[in-house]
């Protein structure tokens, strides 16, 4: 198991590339889901400023073109990449070309099985998976299932409050991108660590402070 910390852009980013520099990283994963065409060139035009050498893994847009994910693996040796489902995102270009290297994410519904073998595996957001777990148990098993027959490439993994939120569609959330402290992921340590890719991004609006403190604690989990 490896877990990268990770720029996400719902937020603003630009602190966090301060601290990257603080920090000296030269591994982070990047989310591209808040961002157009622009933002994501001026994005990546600053990070080629900072000490990141590598984007192990990227959160990819289902309007992001082909050539976007050329550059990613061409310039930071991108290997991963995961997309929402088609469903709920419906792509504007032809990944074809990538197919082995992009894996589909559980979110709102139950996976769609024929979806995936359509692409390498499954991005497999262990929050999310909680999130059902404690709020739709039949969805949570029919993934479960599904998750024994086809491989994870990849992960993020997010805090899971011991209370309940509204989404921004009024939707009952446990999962949230914000922590507000570190025993918000002791409920990994109830899934098996077989679950668990080399490539894990820790997906938190938080400081990369707070997200390496929450790599150290995570790891002592599973240790």
């Amino acid at each position: 198991m490896k877990i990268y910390p990770t720029i996400t852009t719902l937020v603003d980013y630009n602190e966090k590339l301060k601290e990257v520099n603080t920090f000296k990283l030269e591994k982070v994963c990047v989310f591209f889901t808040g961002l157009n065409y622009k933002e994501r060139k001026e994005l990546l035009n600053k990070i080629k400023r900072t000490s990141i050498k590598e984007i192990p893994f990227a959160h990819i847009k289902n309007d992001m073109e082909e050539e976007e994910l050329d550059f990613l693996i061409k310039n930071f040796k991108t290997q991963v990449f995961n997309i929402h489902t088609e469903k709920e995102y419906p792509l504007k270009y032809d990944y074809s070309k990538y197919k082995n290297l992009i894996y589909i994410e559980n979110v709102y519904k139950a996976f769609d099985e024929e979806e995936i073998k359509n692409w390498a595996g499954i991005c497999l957001d262990i929050s999310h998976l909680e999130n059902d777990r404690l709020l739709r148990p039949k969805i949570c098993q029919k993934n479960i299932e599904i998750l024994k027959r086809n491989k994870v490439g990849c992960n993020h993994i997010s805090a899971v409050k011991d209370y309940y939120h509204l989404n921004e569609k009024g939707i009952k959330r446990y999962d949230d991108h914000l922590s507000e402290n570190l025993s918000e992921f002791d409920y990994l340590k109830n899934y098996d660590k077989q679950l668990f890719s080399n490539f894990c991004a820790i997906e938190l609006n938080n400081s990369i402070s707070f997200q390496l403190k929450a790599i150290d604690y995570i790891k002592k989990l599973f240790n």
